[in-house]
């Protein structure tokens, strides 16, 4: 429960103190029954002391009053890997702007990368399945295989990860140890260290329950040939693809499908096994694309790709299909759950048709299943083919709901509303834009 959240909502609502203090005290006994009445007092008043200052900060300048858009990021799909959240990455890559690196937020590709001296320095952040809450370690492992593998798909060795976690104030202590085990698991499969972390209490005092999240970091070092982004996408291309058997949504949708088992078919580093034999075998300096099938599905990262390459992707459904693991599978259309919007964890390679035999080759030798389920042509977007029609191929509002809130909620929005919501978040992206030009204002006085 966010408890400043709470008090904000009802003082802006003109709620009386006293009866604001008597609901949050129950509210409060339901998730912390053994405290005393003499704290609860203490900490509610104080609570709504501290709201009421915070609510009243004035400032001419406005840097300490927040952007609002006016649009929640639930109803905008922010998270979801759908159009909503494509969006607002789209946003926050041009509010970013131009930044000399050698790839940035604007390439949408999985990590950054700048140069130093004659290397350059790869670095990505992922952050925690959200619903992995109450399985720290499955969490964990998870987490820390996304990172590596977007360091991986530049064409880069990792070299190092770092943690960050959160843990509400009623969590049990044992959530962070069995977190850090989950990503150690995936070090000590890697040989890459986990060197450096953080560990705090989610909105500290003012958030209580047990809920966690955080995010693991990688760093990894690369040649100038050896980088590869999404921008690399040329026409001729073939598309291929690795057995995916999921990551963190997967294990979400077991676990809340109760279909436990088909969580183990998620616990492997077959994806970065993958990569590391492409880089050790001098082949990513050839290849195009890499990228992982993650954002909202294939769905997503075509999209991606076409758009910042300026091609058109095609892909062949019963192809991609016979590429996804069969328990995964099963248990998908079990559901109604959409293959193609939910990630996989698939190693998507982009090459030329030339290339393509040798990293076959390489892939058989070391267990791995590859095969090709699409090319790259002329033109914009992405289209799939299935039972012999082409159809347009894009990503849904939300990437598909893959557990039963999910279900509940929905997957699709109103063309018109989502537009409306679209114009919202511009005007906050130029507001953020103008604060940020005031700070650098007064920074160059200072």
């Amino acid at each position: 429960m966010d408890i400043e959240g709470f008090v904000k909502r009802n003082l802006r609502r003109g709620r009386d103190d006293d009866a604001i203090i008597a609901e949050l005290r129950t509210r409060i006994r339901e998730i912390k029954p053994g405290i005393s009445a003499e704290a609860l007092k203490r900490f509610t008043e104080a609570a709504v002391e501290e709201a009421k200052r915070t609510l009243a900060v004035k400032d001419d300048e406005e840097l300490l009053v927040p952007v609002e858009s006016g649009v929640h990021m639930g109803e905008f799909g922010v998270g979801s890997r759908g159009a909503g959240d494509f969006y607002v990455h789209q946003k926050i890559g041009e509010l970013i702007g131009v930044t000399g690196a050698v790839a940035d937020s604007s390439s949408l590709s999985d990590s950054g990368v700048v140069k130093v001296q004659d290397k350059f320095i790869v670095v990505t952040v992922d952050g925690m399945h959200s619903r992995l809450s109450d399985f720290p370690f499955i969490a964990g492992f998870h987490v820390a295989r996304a990172a590596l593998r977007d360091v991986y798909v530049m064409g880069a060795t990792p070299i190092a990860m770092f943690s960050d976690i959160h843990v509400a104030d009623d969590g049990d202590v044992g959530k962070i140890f069995d977190h850090i085990a989950g990503i150690s698991a995936v070090s000590d499969a890697t040989g890459v260290p986990l060197v450096t972390g953080s560990t705090l209490r989610i909105g500290g005092d003012m958030v209580i329950g047990e809920r966690m999240t955080g995010c693991v970091g990688a760093v990894g070092i690369a040649d100038e040939d050896e980088i590869v982004t999404r921008a690399g996408a040329s026409a001729g291309d073939v598309i291929l693809m690795t057995e995916g058997a999921g990551g963190g949504t997967i294990s979400t949708t077991a676990l809340y499908n109760g279909e436990y088992e088909v969580v183990k078919e998620t616990l492997n580093v077959k994806f970065l096994v993958a990569c590391k034999a492409l880089i050790d075998a001098g082949l990513v300096k050839g290849i195009h694309v890499m990228t992982d099938v993650t954002n909202g599905g294939i769905r997503g990262d075509a999209r991606e790709i076409a758009e910042v390459s300026g091609v058109k992707l095609v892909f062949y459904e019963d192809r991609i299909r016979a590429m996804v693991n069969p328990a995964v599978l099963r248990m998908l259309l079990r559901y109604g759950i959409d293959y193609l919007g939910v990630s996989l964890d698939s190693l998507l390679v982009i090459c030329p048709d030339g290339l393509v035999k040798e990293i076959k080759r390489v892939m058989n030798a070391h267990n791995i299943r590859i095969e090709e389920i699409g090319e790259v042509e002329a033109g914009e977007g992405a289209e799939l083919i299935a039972d012999g029609k082409r159809q347009d191929f894009r990503p849904k509002f939300r990437e598909s709901a893959y557990t039963p809130v999910k279900r509940a909620v929905g997957e699709r929005i109103r063309d018109e509303e989502f537009e409306a919501m679209k114009r919202k978040v511009d005007v906050a992206v130029e507001n953020a834009r103008r604060k940020r030009e005031r700070m650098s204002a007064i920074l160059r006085v200072v």
